[in-house]
């Protein structure tokens, strides 16, 4: 079937579930004008929870009618360019900074329609390509929550056809051949069936952000996306093309190695899934057609993404979501590197049990302080010496039983020695400007270590609440203290300087962007509801289980970013043992707050299984 019918017979199939919200006017909620003749636009600015609040959004959440204000991403470029990297990464800070976003994947969608996976096996795909989950596909893990992100349980789908089409039950390089037309057509139309799909989430379930993860690598289809988004939305709401291209030879080798991980070559010789891989990206350069000059005459807003952030080229960007993913997408990159987070030592006033404040370390957390700078120190050599190691273990093509592919990284030669080996990074401690998180890294040696204090790492200003016990403020301020439990996430403090989770979250945006953009191993002191904040970002979190995250003291959380995702470890100092800081369990622990009507909503989420041993 050609395209043009193609579109035409997914628009129809499509309107079942997915049609215009109205028939003869632009979603708007802005009331009809009594001038003749004068057009009705809606002015689209900045919404954002816990920031902004209008008799539309009373919660800052973009409303449903503000359709301009929204926006669709339409990933383009060839297999192992690294798209699926990006989104997840765009889709976890989009999330994290309260726009709701969400992934959809062609490719989980064609595999299941092809017959490659069952059912259940592609909603299990879908969860491990999730943006709130986003770690290695290798770690033996189970996902934080139900299957919602890229979850197609709930949709129409294509028919498993898989049997009648070559290559389809394997997707093997014949199902991705130009010629193979009835793959052609299938492609197609579960292209369309999954961009339904995030239509629907974004304007009709309170969506922000939905973004289509899949090739869309010729003019053709990318124009018939366009129209079908048109067609359902009007004009009104903002698109985007992303464009991810590599240049470099060793990303590109790298990008191939970790592709072979992925479902289409599960328990392959290695060898023959890269001559298989690589027989099907020449099938997609065939009518490959990159974004460009077409694109600037047709007035198109594109980003274009070179060695994952090496280069990016921006194009006709407006509204406020596409200049925040422009500006999150300006730091990217693959170099491998470690993340510390941790409370600052035991205080004076933790023993107390007073809330905020400026008071020094206890004597306990003085000994943690000494403890942490040995530790992080050992670990840093440590880091640097696996790094070698891998570096001299790294081969294409990959040999069988080959699990762990280096990092992909774009090849600077400052960052190498003569012999093409890495250098060893170097390593930034943050602390919080308040004394008791600057006294934690004092026994860090400045001559080989960056110290910084921001304040951006305070902890949450209590307002008239600072220097307080939970007990005085529920006996002084018991309605303050029943508001605060029923919702600990949007709750501000009142008084000079009170704050809630949300402004903490935006006030550490330029931490996290700057984590993001370094390439050194960075540790950060914080306090109890920055850390919350902090690991919520980097384990993708649901925002209803940030505040209740435990974060104990003497807890040391490491973070490796990785090319599918982040590595997550946990260590706990103890004074009584011979090497003070040993590996421990790792499990994200949520706290037990009853509610209101005395249920309790306690929940623990294990993300690896339980491990001890002194480091």
């Amino acid at each position: 079937m050609p395209v043009s019918q193609m579109s035409t017979h997914s628009f129809a199939r499509g309107s079942e579930f997915l049609a215009p919200p109205t028939l003869g006017g632009a979603l708007t909620d802005t009331p009809a004008t009594t001038a003749p003749n004068s057009p009705r636009i809606r002015a689209t600015t900045i919404d954002v929870p816990g920031l902004t609040k209008s008799k539309v959004s009373p919660d800052g959440r973009i409303s449903n009618r503000d359709v301009g204000a929204k926006l669709v991403i339409v990933m383009v470029g060839l297999p192992a360019r690294g798209k699926s990297y990006v989104t997840k990464k765009l889709a976890r800070y989009l999330n994290w900074a309260q726009h709701d976003t969400k992934i959809f994947n062609v490719g989980n969608r064609r595999r299941q329609a092809a017959g490659a996976l069952e059912t259940s096996e592609c909603t299990i795909l879908s969860l491990e390509a999730s943006p709130e989950i986003g770690l290695h596909p290798s770690s033996n893990l189970l996902p934080l929550h139900g299957p919602t992100h890229g979850d197609i349980s709930s949709h129409k789908r294509t028919s498993s056809v898989g049997g009648q089409i070559e290559g389809g039950i394997d997707q093997s390089a014949a199902f991705f051949n130009p010629l193979n037309t009835a793959a052609s057509e299938l492609r197609e139309k579960v292209a369309l069936e999954t961009l339904d799909e995030l239509l629907h989430y974004v304007l009709y379930e309170g969506g922000s952000v939905g973004i289509l993860d899949a090739t869309n690598s010729t003019r053709q289809r990318r124009k018939v996306v366009l129209e079908r988004i048109r067609q359902v939305a009007g004009k009104e709401l903002g698109v985007v093309f992303l464009e991810s291209e590599c240049h470099d030879e060793r990303l590109l080798d790298a990008n191939m190695r970790l592709k072979l991980q992925g479902p289409d070559y599960k328990d392959m010789d290695p060898a023959a899934a890269l001559d298989d891989f690589k027989k099907r990206v020449k099938m997609y350069e065939q009518s490959y057609v990159s974004l460009g000059d077409f694109e600037e005459r047709q007035g198109m807003a594109y980003i274009k993404m070179i060695d994952v952030g090496r280069k990016v080229v921006t194009h006709q960007i407006s509204g406020f979501l596409a200049a925040q993913a422009v500006y999150y997408l300006l730091n990217f990159h693959l170099s491998p590197r470690q993340i510390w987070i941790t409370r600052h030592g035991e205080s004076l006033d933790n023993i107390a049990g007073k809330i905020g404040g400026d008071a020094s370390l206890s004597p306990n957390g003085e000994k943690y302080a000494k403890a942490l700078a040995g530790f992080v120190e050992f670990q840093r050599k440590h880091f640097y010496e696996r790094q070698l190691v891998k570096h001299a273990s790294a081969h294409l093509p990959p040999r069988l039983g080959d699990t762990t592919p280096p990092n992909p990284e774009y090849s600077n030669g400052c960052k190498q020695d003569e012999a093409g080996r890495p250098l060893e990074k170097n390593f930034c401690v943050w602390t919080s400007m308040l004394k008791r998180s600057i006294e934690t890294a004092q026994h860090f040696d400045e001559d080989k270590y960056d110290v910084k204090q921001m304040r951006m790492l305070n902890e949450l200003n209590a307002g008239i609440a600072e220097g307080m016990t939970y007990d005085e403020i529920r006996e002084t301020w018991p309605d303050q203290y029943a508001l605060r439990k029923a919702d600990k996430l949007r709750y501000r403090y009142p008084g000079a300087g009170g704050e809630s989770y949300l402004d903490v979250v935006n006030r550490v945006k330029p931490v996290i962007v700057e984590v993001e953009r370094m390439q050194d191993h960075v540790l950060l002191v914080a306090h109890r509801v920055v850390a919350r904040v902090l690991l919520a970002y980097f384990l993708g979190l649901r925002r209803e289980d940030v505040a209740r995250l435990d974060v104990p003291l003497g807890i040391l959380y490491m973070l490796e970013p990785r090319p599918y995702g982040v590595e997550f470890k946990a260590f706990q100092y103890n004074s009584q043992t011979e090497c003070k800081i040993t590996r421990i369990k790792t499990t994200i622990q949520l706290v037990v707050l009853p509610s209101l009507t005395g249920e309790s909503n306690a929940a623990e989420v294990i993300i690896q299984q339980p491990t001890t041993h002194c480091t």
